[in-house]
């Protein structure tokens, strides 16, 4: 038996802490056991039911884990492995990983970098892996620590900001972070950020194309904020967006792209293949300070999840929430 973070609709909607066991679980060919999960925006969306993530029930909620082996069918999985699982439908179609023990497909599995122990990889998750991917789109595009201008990162308290603002600052760039909560200021300057903005700067409705200032933008926001972000890009720069914290739309115009050679590139980390997976968290093994993880991360257990998506969800978490599922 183990606990599971269990999500039902029958027929009204419940988030409850259940005791479990193997038979409760979905076929795929290797069996985990979860040391830690994380919360992440899509597992608040889920747990406090905010929006339809969720499309098969009952489920068990967790996009992320990270743990070792306990069986596997896959000639690439063998007991005792440690593992990392980030995303592909898992705590939304496929039962998740805010559990004791998990059963996943051995092609979404990504063997944990030694760098880091099962709670430090979850303390990323798919929120630092994403921010990882970010940087590598930005770098593939061509930026270059010391090239000059400031890369801005949006949602800068939230897991991929954080992450991203670790990251880049790591590497040498001038990193400027855009932020609702003003009293943050020293924990993002303690994770690299330069200079700090305001982030109703962005939020609101903006010309079409704006003073030029940014080399670079990783933006976790969407809506206006990217519209503006895009609008003040410096010519031939390019912004990763990967989020939609103030929505799903896009209320921008083609100007930043066909008169300064603006390049919008758009950051997947749920379906991403596992070469670019392997890439990332290889990358974020080599460049990220892992001291400054301790910084970014709460550590719950799993009888707090409920209550601390609640918070992630009223914007009252900063950093990542790693939770301890044994």
């Amino acid at each position: 038996m183990f606990q599971a973070l269990v999500l039902d609709k029958s027929p009204d909607f419940s988030a409850t802490l259940r005791e479990v066991d193997d038979t409760f679980l979905p076929e795929a060919d290797v069996t985990v056991d979860v040391d830690y999960s994380t919360l992440n925006y899509k597992d608040g969306l889920a747990i406090t039911n905010k929006s339809p993530v969720v499309r098969s029930w009952p489920m068990v909620a967790g996009i992320d884990g990270s743990g070792t082996v306990a069986e596997s069918a896959s000639p690439e999985w063998k007991k005792g492995d440690a593992f990392i699982l980030n995303g592909f439908g898992v705590g939304e179609t496929h039962k998740g990983c805010l559990a004791g023990r998990a059963r996943l497909k051995s092609q979404w599995l990504v063997k944990r970098p030694a760098a880091f122990t099962a709670k430090q990889a979850m303390a990323l998750g798919t929120a630092g892996y994403t921010a990882m991917l970010c940087v590598l789109a930005l770098e593939r595009h061509g930026l270059k620590p010391g090239s000059g201008g400031e890369v801005l990162v949006t949602g800068a308290t939230g897991g991929v900001g954080s992450v991203a603002i670790a990251l880049l600052s790591k590497l040498g760039h001038t990193v400027v972070a855009a932020t609702g909560k003003a009293s943050e200021e020293p924990y993002l300057k303690q994770l690299g950020a330069t200079s700090i903005i305001d982030r109703n700067e962005l939020s609101a409705p903006g010309k079409p194309l704006q003073k030029e200032r940014w080399a670079a933008v990783v933006d976790a926001v969407g809506s206006h904020t990217l519209a503006n972000a895009c609008a003040q890009t410096r010519y031939g720069g390019a912004v990763a967006a990967c989020g939609l914290a103030q929505g799903m739309d896009f209320p921008a115009s083609v100007a930043p792209f066909i008169l300064r050679g603006v390049a919008l590139l758009g950051i997947d980390g749920v379906m991403a293949p596992r070469a670019r997976r392997e890439e990332a968290w290889s990358r974020l093994a080599r460049d990220l300070d892992v001291g400054k993880l301790d910084a970014i991360t709460t550590e719950i257990g799993l009888d707090e999840a409920v209550a601390a998506a609640q918070k992630l969800m009223a914007g009252q978490v900063r950093g990542r929430i790693v939770v301890r599922t044994r």
